[in-house]
Protein backbone atom coordinates (compact mmCIF):
# COMPACT_ATOMS: atom_id res chain seq x y z
CA UNK A 1 0.00 0.00 0.00
CA UNK A 2 1.40 3.22 -0.67
CA UNK A 3 2.22 5.81 2.00
CA UNK A 4 -0.34 8.05 1.25
CA UNK A 5 -3.13 5.47 1.04
CA UNK A 6 -1.63 4.06 4.53
CA UNK A 7 -1.95 7.33 6.16
CA UNK A 8 -5.59 8.13 5.19
CA UNK A 9 -6.59 4.34 5.91
CA UNK A 10 -4.85 4.59 9.40
CA UNK A 11 -6.15 8.35 9.93
CA UNK A 12 -9.76 6.58 8.51
CA UNK A 13 -9.40 4.73 11.28
CA UNK A 14 -8.67 6.69 13.89
CA UNK A 15 -11.96 9.05 13.24
CA UNK A 16 -14.58 6.31 13.06
CA UNK A 17 -12.68 4.37 16.50
CA UNK A 18 -14.76 7.13 18.76
CA UNK A 19 -18.49 6.15 16.67
CA UNK A 20 -17.97 3.42 16.88
CA UNK A 21 -17.15 3.26 21.12
CA UNK A 22 -20.35 5.26 20.87
CA UNK A 23 -22.15 2.86 19.13
CA UNK A 24 -21.15 0.38 21.60
CA UNK A 25 -22.27 2.77 25.05
CA UNK A 26 -25.75 2.79 23.01
CA UNK A 27 -25.95 -0.65 21.91
CA UNK A 28 -25.12 -1.88 26.05
CA UNK A 29 -27.18 0.90 27.31
CA UNK A 30 -29.61 -0.42 25.98
CA UNK A 31 -29.36 -3.59 26.81
CA UNK A 32 -28.48 -2.79 30.38
CA UNK A 33 -31.69 -1.04 31.13
CA UNK A 34 -33.84 -3.68 29.20
CA UNK A 35 -32.13 -5.86 32.26
CA UNK A 36 -32.92 -3.38 35.02
CA UNK A 37 -36.55 -3.20 33.39
CA UNK A 38 -37.16 -6.96 33.70
CA UNK A 39 -35.52 -7.61 36.94
CA UNK A 40 -37.20 -4.07 38.50
CA UNK A 41 -40.40 -5.53 37.08
CA UNK A 42 -40.02 -8.84 38.78
CA UNK A 43 -39.27 -7.62 42.20
CA UNK A 44 -41.76 -5.18 42.33
CA UNK A 45 -44.00 -8.26 41.42
CA UNK A 46 -42.89 -10.16 43.90
CA UNK A 47 -42.62 -6.84 46.15
CA UNK A 48 -46.55 -6.02 45.49
CA UNK A 49 -47.51 -10.25 45.95
CA UNK A 50 -45.98 -10.17 49.03
CA UNK A 51 -47.81 -6.65 50.43
CA UNK A 52 -51.55 -8.06 49.32
CA UNK A 53 -50.56 -11.26 50.86
CA UNK A 54 -49.06 -10.14 54.13
CA UNK A 55 -48.44 -6.50 54.11
CA UNK A 56 -45.25 -4.94 54.88
CA UNK A 57 -43.46 -7.50 57.40
CA UNK A 58 -43.83 -10.06 54.57
CA UNK A 59 -42.81 -7.81 52.17
CA UNK A 60 -39.25 -7.78 54.00
CA UNK A 61 -38.51 -11.07 53.21
CA UNK A 62 -38.50 -10.62 49.38
CA UNK A 63 -35.66 -7.99 49.53
CA UNK A 64 -34.13 -10.10 52.03
CA UNK A 65 -34.21 -13.36 50.36
CA UNK A 66 -35.93 -13.33 47.17
CA UNK A 67 -34.02 -9.86 45.60
CA UNK A 68 -30.52 -11.58 45.83
CA UNK A 69 -32.09 -14.75 43.88
CA UNK A 70 -33.98 -12.38 41.37
CA UNK A 71 -30.50 -10.74 40.49
CA UNK A 72 -28.85 -13.96 40.07
CA UNK A 73 -31.23 -15.43 37.38
CA UNK A 74 -30.86 -11.92 35.87
CA UNK A 75 -27.05 -12.06 35.65
CA UNK A 76 -27.18 -16.22 34.68
CA UNK A 77 -29.13 -15.17 32.03
CA UNK A 78 -27.47 -11.87 30.65
CA UNK A 79 -23.96 -12.79 31.35
CA UNK A 80 -23.94 -9.42 32.84
CA UNK A 81 -23.15 -8.79 36.81
CA UNK A 82 -26.57 -7.14 38.15
CA UNK A 83 -26.82 -5.38 41.98
CA UNK A 84 -28.47 -2.66 43.84
CA UNK A 85 -27.00 -0.67 45.89
CA UNK A 86 -27.88 2.72 47.51
CA UNK A 87 -26.37 5.72 49.78
CA UNK A 88 -28.01 4.89 52.97
CA UNK A 89 -28.02 1.32 52.85
CA UNK A 90 -30.29 -1.64 54.54
CA UNK A 91 -28.17 -4.32 53.70
CA UNK A 92 -24.70 -4.45 53.87
CA UNK A 93 -24.09 -7.15 51.38
CA UNK A 94 -25.36 -4.33 48.50
CA UNK A 95 -22.54 -2.10 49.63
CA UNK A 96 -21.29 -0.08 46.18
CA UNK A 97 -18.15 -0.35 45.21
CA UNK A 98 -15.86 2.76 44.33
CA UNK A 99 -17.41 3.00 41.36
CA UNK A 100 -21.15 2.97 42.22
CA UNK A 101 -20.31 5.10 45.33
CA UNK A 102 -19.05 7.78 43.11
CA UNK A 103 -21.93 7.41 40.72
CA UNK A 104 -24.47 7.72 44.09
CA UNK A 105 -22.45 11.07 45.31
CA UNK A 106 -23.07 12.62 42.17
CA UNK A 107 -26.95 11.43 41.85
CA UNK A 108 -27.33 12.43 45.04
CA UNK A 109 -25.89 16.57 44.26
CA UNK A 110 -27.58 16.28 41.23
CA UNK A 111 -31.25 15.94 43.16
CA UNK A 112 -30.44 18.16 45.69
CA UNK A 113 -30.00 20.34 42.65
CA UNK A 114 -33.36 19.58 41.54
CA UNK A 115 -33.08 16.58 38.81
CA UNK A 116 -35.72 14.13 39.03
CA UNK A 117 -34.24 10.32 40.09
CA UNK A 118 -36.13 8.98 37.30
CA UNK A 119 -34.02 10.81 35.31
CA UNK A 120 -31.15 9.84 36.18
CA UNK A 121 -28.61 6.89 34.86
CA UNK A 122 -24.89 6.40 34.21
CA UNK A 123 -23.08 4.35 31.39
CA UNK A 124 -19.66 4.29 30.06
CA UNK A 125 -16.82 2.11 29.46
CA UNK A 126 -14.25 2.32 31.79
CA UNK A 127 -11.07 0.50 32.48
CA UNK A 128 -10.63 -1.83 36.06
CA UNK A 129 -7.85 -4.25 36.80
CA UNK A 130 -6.80 -4.01 33.38
CA UNK A 131 -10.29 -4.74 31.78
CA UNK A 132 -12.47 -2.67 29.66
CA UNK A 133 -15.61 -2.70 31.53
CA UNK A 134 -19.12 -1.01 30.93
CA UNK A 135 -20.74 -0.29 33.76
CA UNK A 136 -24.47 1.52 33.90
CA UNK A 137 -26.05 2.80 36.92
CA UNK A 138 -29.74 3.88 37.04
CA UNK A 139 -31.49 5.06 40.18
CA UNK A 140 -34.22 3.75 41.84
CA UNK A 141 -37.31 6.39 42.49
CA UNK A 142 -39.26 5.82 45.84
CA UNK A 143 -42.44 4.55 44.44
CA UNK A 144 -45.62 5.03 47.36
CA UNK A 145 -45.63 1.37 48.73
CA UNK A 146 -42.17 1.46 49.38
CA UNK A 147 -43.11 3.70 51.71
CA UNK A 148 -44.63 1.18 54.30
CA UNK A 149 -40.33 0.05 54.65
CA UNK A 150 -38.43 3.05 53.56
CA UNK A 151 -40.81 5.87 54.95
CA UNK A 152 -40.10 7.95 57.71
CA UNK A 153 -41.82 8.24 61.32
CA UNK A 154 -44.89 6.85 59.89
CA UNK A 155 -43.30 3.46 58.95
CA UNK A 156 -45.35 0.77 61.32
CA UNK A 157 -43.75 -0.38 64.85
CA UNK A 158 -44.25 -4.13 63.67
CA UNK A 159 -42.42 -3.39 60.27
CA UNK A 160 -39.48 -1.19 62.23
CA UNK A 161 -39.27 -4.26 64.44
CA UNK A 162 -39.00 -6.63 61.79
CA UNK A 163 -36.23 -4.69 59.82
CA UNK A 164 -34.21 -4.55 62.98
CA UNK A 165 -34.23 -7.87 63.37
CA UNK A 166 -33.23 -8.93 60.07
CA UNK A 167 -30.76 -5.59 59.02
CA UNK A 168 -29.49 -4.05 62.06
CA UNK A 169 -27.70 -1.49 60.73
CA UNK A 170 -30.62 -0.58 58.70
CA UNK A 171 -30.18 2.98 57.35
CA UNK A 172 -32.71 2.51 54.59
CA UNK A 173 -35.44 5.06 55.99
CA UNK A 174 -36.49 8.80 55.98
CA UNK A 175 -37.56 8.50 51.57
CA UNK A 176 -40.22 10.15 50.27
CA UNK A 177 -41.94 9.30 46.78
CA UNK A 178 -40.13 9.92 43.88
CA UNK A 179 -36.85 10.63 46.14
CA UNK A 180 -33.89 8.50 44.90
CA UNK A 181 -33.54 5.50 47.10
CA UNK A 182 -31.02 3.47 45.69
CA UNK A 183 -29.51 2.45 42.05
CA UNK A 184 -29.82 -0.49 40.19
CA UNK A 185 -26.01 -0.73 39.24
CA UNK A 186 -24.49 -3.34 36.12
CA UNK A 187 -21.30 -3.80 34.80
CA UNK A 188 -19.78 -6.43 31.94
CA UNK A 189 -16.41 -6.92 31.09
CA UNK A 190 -15.65 -6.19 27.57
CA UNK A 191 -11.99 -7.52 27.09
CA UNK A 192 -9.14 -9.23 29.03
Amino acid sequence: MKPILMTAAIVGLALSAPAHAEDDVAALTAEAAEIVQAFGKELRGELLGAMKAGGPVEAIAVCNEKAPAIAASHEAASGWTVARSSHKLRNPDNAADAYTAAVIADFVAREEAGETAKAMSQAEIVEEDGQKVFRFVKAIPTAQPCLNCHGGDDVKPEVVAKLAEVYPEDTARGFTVDQMRGVFTLSKVLSE
